[in-house]
């Protein structure tokens, strides 16, 4: 008897499997991690050692088996934390942050690179935005729809395109929801940026607590 032929199912599922994996592995190569902290080793009510504090009570909380660094809902101003390398491009930072409504009042949190003087990609509920700022300069925005105590996801990033001329670009998703494809804002800088570190900050408006997680900074691989 010859041998039995594999059933062309079989055959097409092993090449989806193969070209999946080889995409992953492809944008593996296109990043490295320079920094992460989830917080699980973190001590509970304080601040890990190796972040900067611009101003705020922050201080790792835990809730079940989870733990996250909080800024209290009050007062009711803007703080901030930076974290990881300073760099001047070519890193991504990314973050998971919590917030709630309480009546009208709305937080505002996002995600900076490039130290103060930076780059900040903020979720603004009450204007319904996804906010792009340089320093504090509004440079790009897009409508965006925001959940009261959801987690949202952040992606920020930095990255030379050519000779003087750099790309800035952001987006957020909700939890359980797919990371979109597409940036949301961009803004082409044609000035060196600034050698700064990533930070996460939040004003809490609406009087509550806002959660932080699962910070990550990554170095953006040049194509060859």
């Amino acid at each position: 008897m010859g041998k039995s032929k594999p059933h062309p199912r079989l055959i097409n599922t092993i090449a989806v499997c193969i070209t999946t994996l080889s995409f992953a592995l492809c944008a593996a190569a296109q990043t490295n991690v320079v920094y992460q902290n989830d917080f699980e080793k973190a001590e509970v009510g304080k601040v890990p050692e190796d972040f900067l504090v611009l101003d705020g009570g922050f201080a790792v909380k835990q809730e079940g088996t989870n733990k996250f660094l909080e800024l209290p809902g009050s007062p009711l101003e803007s703080y901030g934390v930076q974290f990881g390398p300073a760099e001047v491009s070519d890193l991504a930072v990314t973050a998971r942050i919590n917030a709630t409504a309480k009546g009208r009042r709305f937080p505002t949190f996002g995600v900076g690179l490039n130290g103060v003087a930076g780059y900040k990609l903020q979720l603004s509920p009450s204007k319904k935005m996804l906010e792009l700022y340089k320093e504090q300069t509004l440079q790009s925005t897009f409508p965006c729809e925001w959940k009261s105590g959801n987690w949202t996801h952040f992606r920020l990033q930095v990255r030379k395109v050519k000779e003087r001329e750099w790309r800035v670009e952001g987006k957020v998703w909700m939890e359980g929801t797919k990371e979109p494809e597409e940036w949301m804002v961009t803004f082409d800088e044609k000035e060196t940026p600034v050698s700064g570190k990533a930070s996460v900050f939040g004003s809490p408006f609406s009087g509550t607590p806002i959660q932080f997680d699962d910070l990550v900074v990554t170095e953006l691989k040049k194509k060859s």
